[in-house]
């Protein structure tokens, strides 16, 4: 499997000048760890993730070095530090320097990757786009969608069904796609991720059964309350 195989498609993204509080509640009410920072064009420049938003004065947790790590600090450390904990927009509290992969690295690729620089997700990139994110999650679903841990069906038609899956699933039924994965792997198509009621799981299967190719659907969707996810 590939990165196209595996990848949240419907990405959401923030602007530099987007204030920390909302990228805050947008990493609540979306149920996700970071969002991708672009600019007008579209073009990545930078990640904000929890830990981009876990020391802060607002809440009490800004970190507070010991005596000897300040002494030794210098100014350009001390610099970083302060804009990171006091920094008012995601241009300012963001990781410029953001692992990304292509449509077409390959699953274990995108794994090592993930584990050598101890990160929970990688944008994938077209022409300096975002045009999905591959999580660990995303990992987990598609090793459990193969057989022995090898993929037996063809990649190609698989990522067939999945596009149109997709399509149908964001366009007819009209369900949020940053919260949903699916998988496909020689016809079968498992459905990963979170809705809003029974009535969209359903939906989401019947999508799947309705789509060419599809030898059988494995529906994992969870349920969590409007509530919690919002409108």
């Amino acid at each position: 499997m590939r990165a196209a195989d595996l990848m949240t498609t419907n990405v959401v993204t923030v602007g530099a000048q987007t204030p920390v509080h909302e990228i805050a509640k947008l990493l609540l009410s979306r149920r996700i760890s970071a969002v991708p920072v672009v600019d007008q064009d579209q073009h990545l420049v930078g990640i904000v993730s929890e830990g981009d938003l876990m020391r802060r004065p607002e809440n009490d947790t800004e970190r507070r070095h010991s005596w000897w790590l300040t002494a030794i600090a210098s100014r350009q450390q001390k610099a970083g530090d302060y804009i990171k904990a006091h920094g008012r927009t995601a241009g300012e509290v963001m990781t410029s320097k953001v692992y990304t992969v292509t449509v077409d690295t390959p699953a274990h690729e995108i794994a090592t990757m993930l584990e050598t620089h101890h990160v929970k997700r990688v944008p994938v990139v077209e022409d300096d786009r975002v045009v999905g994110i591959v999580s660990r999650a995303n990992l987990l679903h598609g090793l459990a969608a193969t057989k022995g841990g090898q993929p037996s069906g063809d990649p190609v038609e698989d990522r067939t069904i999945r596009d149109a899956l997709n399509k149908s699933l964001s366009g007819e039924i009209g369900m949020d796609m940053a919260l949903i994965n699916v998988v496909v792997d020689d016809g079968v198509v498992q459905l990963w991720g979170l809705v809003k009621s029974n009535l969209e799981k359903k939906a989401a299967e019947v999508a799947a059964e309705n789509v060419a190719g599809v030898k059988k659907v494995q529906n994992y969707l969870g349920q969590v309350p409007e509530w919690i996810m919002g409108e």
